[in-house]
């Protein structure tokens, strides 16, 4: 049996997000099972590294799945990128060892949002980014992104509601670059809650728009209450970059 990981591009713009959802076909996992089940001849089930939302982006999403086909790297990928839609791309693929897991070996991930700063909309960038019009003070979000860096508890930047499992997480990079009209936040840690990438980015948003004080971001981390953070900012601005493994 062989266990092939896939590196997948993709658009979200049209999709219901990653995970496969019985009674419908617009999710970026089932398009990718549908494809593989046709190539093999076998009922494939792929492991990404993480589930994406509806309207999320990504430049570097990983999946494994395991298979008894005698096809080879290429021939797999050529398959794929020729039946799979537009939006969808698999990048490569590798073979990798019976043990390897997707989501269980991945120790962190890079993600990307967008933000168009600018009074007038854009025609080109409405899909890939969230429009702010009002002017946005970078110097003070980058002063807000060094007081999220480090080792906390995420939970009330997080759209989870109770649960068992730690919600503490390590954000190692975080930073805001200014392009043209175009805000680029980076994000960089071990893991990251549910809609956690998207709470933050709003928070920030506000405290560069003078809605929010940057020692708000304290209470937030004492309280763990998500009402206290910004608001959750839109998927189409969000990227998925890199899945990192040892």
């Amino acid at each position: 049996m062989r266990n092939i990981k896939l590196t997948i591009e993709y658009d979200g713009k049209r999709y219901l997000g990653w995970q496969r959802l019985g009674d419908s076909d617009k999710t970026i996992q089932g398009k990718i099972e549908a494809i593989i089940t046709q190539m093999t001849g076998e009922k494939i089930e792929i492991i990404g590294s993480g589930r994406t939302d509806a309207g999320t982006h990504a430049r570097g999403q990983v999946a494994n799945f395991k298979t008894n086909t005698t096809l080879s790297r290429e021939e797999i990928l050529d398959f794929m990128n020729r039946y799979l839609p537009q939006d969808i791309v698999v990048k490569k693929v590798e073979e990798m060892p019976e043990r390897f897991h997707a989501r269980y070996n991945c120790i962190g991930k890079q993600y990307s949002y967008y933000i168009w700063n600018n009074p007038i909309p854009s025609a080109f960038e409405r899909h890939r980014s969230f429009h702010v019009p009002q002017e946005l003070d970078i110097d003070k979000m980058n002063l807000a992104c060094e007081k999220l860096l480090g080792k906390h508890d995420f939970m009330g930047f997080s759209a989870l509601k109770k649960t068992k499992k730690s919600t503490v997480r390590t954000i190692e990079e975080l930073s805001i670059q200014r392009e043209g009209s175009l805000l680029h936040v980076t994000f960089v840690g071990d893991g990251f809650l549910h809609k956690m990438v998207r709470i933050i980015t709003g928070t920030l948003v506000e405290i560069g728009a003078g809605k929010m004080e940057i020692d708000e971001i304290d209470a937030i981390f004492e309280s763990k209450v998500r009402q206290h953070a910004g608001e959750t900012v839109p998927a189409q601005g969000l990227f998925l970059d890199e899945v990192f493994y040892k």
